[in-house]
């Protein structure tokens, strides 16, 4: 059948997918415990009963019993069909849905699932090393003088890359598979694409590839869920960069990650406030000083995907800078990135450190208490942006006052609407000696019209949205039809979807349905038979099977309408489906055969 999403491809997806983030999009979570929590969007109610688990990625209502994965909230949040929802995962996860069945789509399909595999072996590769290798030494000097404990070592599975061009190539590199993935990953690199490289480790080499990382401390990068994506790589002699990270992946996008976020949501300990650093060695060396609670960007500036990944997990943020030109230009742009971002009961805060200082030398210079009172009297958003603004400007002068009003306007309409952004026109207002609102009013067109145009936005999730939750659609009558008035195929392929392992109670040989000339007995058969290869196969992984045929449509329409929970019987109710339908199959078999016999029989002419 031509048009199917491999299952391959929906397991990949998924894998890529988290659910965190998709329902956190539609509708405010907030963290409780393990879980994230809100109001239902399902059911209208005021005290929240709906869950999301991050670890399992599966939500569930204790109120109206909705649960799924995050298919199954798109599909019933945004009220569209199983493929829909697919795409709609897809474009977030940067995917192409492959609309054809065939093997070379299946393989790509899969292709992510062999990078975590192959990034998880290299981390465990430069594990090894650095507790065996012969130059290992080197390294665990290093980390040594940095302070560091092989318990942090082990929190933060730091390994070591020992020198040459070829050891990571000759452990996992066994065939041209092999190679091409640890390519793919980042982990190597070809001859003939990289000519300055390839000329200074000779043209002599066996090898088409060689290692990106040669003696250097390693740092494996991991995503929310805790796989290996990525890694970071610090030198330990006098080769430049000083610090290497992975190229970007299909696994890997360096303006989406935080390093130390997954050990952070790791540790028993409750935080209510994230520290943003610059850098690996600056999360491990606070953590070895106590201060868990450390999150850095890998090379990248701060941005929006950041903070939404930090404000899921806290509400309170501290960035902590060096105190020099190239920090403050660092804290600016965070500054505006935050901007857009806080609502209230959000606080934002800027440390910066004595120049010549990173959070590593200066937390061992000052000891964790000192370094956590600094925390604690980091300066708020509101004085760094104002202070900024009035850097070059005679504050005392009406000229003065004016421009600065006028600099600050731009940022505080980035602001979303609610009291932290009326308190930041009042601290305006008081700046340059004018009512609150007389600023309000000056601003008052501008605001309006931004605020109207962002409430005119089809589909926008808006807080009339969050006190009044979607009610759940009721299935009229007419969706419940009898079973007489549907063929028994789409019946039982129907029942399939609600319980899927319900094709493993069959006893009964039905590889005669490979006989059947109606799409619906043959479609029936390739889901019975899916399961049977996979018993955990699940209804999204079906529901792609059937996107595509006759009845692929209807099926994810039954699906979304129809919200039915499995019953006492419905296994029994499939059984004696399958074997009405075995029957009816073997009756028009024999009727067949009786036909052909009967006609071999009369002579011609006859």
């Amino acid at each position: 059948m031509t048009g199917l999403i491999p299952q391959s491809f929906i397991d990949n997806l998924l894998g890529r997918t988290d659910i965190v983030d998709v329902v956190d999009q539609r509708v405010p979570l907030k963290k409780q415990g393990n879980n994230y929590t809100a109001c239902c969007p399902f059911h209208q109610e005021k005290t929240p009963s709906f869950s999301v688990n991050q670890e399992r990625q599966f939500y569930y209502c204790f109120g109206c019993g909705a649960g799924g994965n995050a298919i199954g909230f798109i599909m019933d949040f945004d009220k569209v069909d199983f493929p829909i929802a697919v795409e709609t995962l897809a474009k977030d996860a940067g995917l192409e849905v492959p609309h054809e069945g065939s093997q070379n789509q299946q393989r790509r399909a899969t292709i992510d699932t062999s990078l975590y595999d192959v990034l998880s072996d290299a981390n465990n590769y430069y594990q090894t090393q650095l507790r065996k290798h012969p130059q290992r030494q080197t390294a665990v000097n290093y980390l040594k003088t940095r302070g560091l404990t092989g318990k942090v070592a082990a929190k933060f599975s730091i390994g070591f890359a020992p020198p040459g061009w070829h050891n990571l190539i000759k452990e996992l590199g066994t065939n041209k598979n092999k190679q091409k993935l640890l390519t793919d990953a980042g982990l190597t690199l070809e001859r003939n694409k990289d000519k300055s490289e390839s000329k200074s480790q000779g043209r002599g080499s066996e090898y088409n590839f060689y290692d990106r990382f040669r003696d250097r401390i390693m740092f494996p990068i991991r995503d929310s869920r805790g796989r290996v994506i990525a890694f970071g790589g610090r030198v330990l002699g006098d080769e430049k960069p000083k610090y290497l990270n992975s190229p970007e992946t299909k696994v890997f996008q360096k303006s989406s990650e935080l390093y130390g976020l997954y050990e952070l949501k790791q540790s028993r300990d409750k935080f209510d406030k994230i520290i943003l650093v610059e850098g690996y060695m600056d999360v491990i060396a606070l953590s070895q000083m106590g201060v868990r609670n450390t999150v850095a960007t890998l090379g990248t500036a701060t941005n929006v995907k950041h903070l939404n990944k930090i404000f899921k997990q806290v509400s309170e943020l501290i960035f902590c800078f060096d105190g020099d030109e190239a920090g403050s230009k660092a804290a600016w742009r965070a500054l505006e990135a935050a901007l857009p971002l806080m609502q209230d009961g959000r606080q934002v805060k800027f440390l910066f450190l004595p120049r010549g200082e990173d959070p590593d030398t200066y937390v061992r210079s000052i000891g964790q208490s000192q370094f956590l009172k600094k925390v604690n009297t980091a300066t708020p958003l509101e004085n760094f942006l104002f202070e900024h603004l009035s850097a070059d400007l005679d504050t005392t002068t009406g000229e003065g006052k004016a421009r600065l009003s006028n600099l600050a306007k731009t940022h505080l309409n980035k602001l979303p609407d609610g009291i932290y952004s009326r308190l930041m026109f009042e601290k305006l207002a008081d700046l340059v000696g004018l009512p609150a609102q007389s600023i309000a009013q000056l601003y008052s067109n501008e605001t309006t019209l931004r605020y109207r145009r962002e409430s005119s936005v089809p589909g926008k999730f808006s807080r009339s949205n969050e006190s009044e939750p979607t009610p759940i659609k009721q299935t009229s009558d007419k969706k419940h039809r009898s079973f007489y008035q549907k063929p028994a195929s789409v019946k039982a392929i129907e029942l399939l979807l609600q319980k899927p392992e319900i094709a493993l109670a069959l006893t009964q040989d039905i590889q005669i349905l490979q006989k059947a000339e109606d799409e619906g007995r043959k479609l029936l058969l390739s889901l019975i038979e899916m399961v049977r290869v996979d018993p955990k196969t699940n209804v999204y992984a079906m529901l792609g099977y059937c996107y595509g045929s006759k009845l692929g449509n209807q099926f994810t329409q039954i699906f979304r309408d129809e919200k039915i929970t499995p019953k006492d019987g419905l296994e029994e109710e499939f059984i004696q489906i399958i074997d009405n339908i075995l029957s009816d199959m073997q009756k028009k078999i024999e009727l067949v055969e009786l036909r052909s016999k009967l006609r071999s029989k009369v002579k011609p002419g006859q």
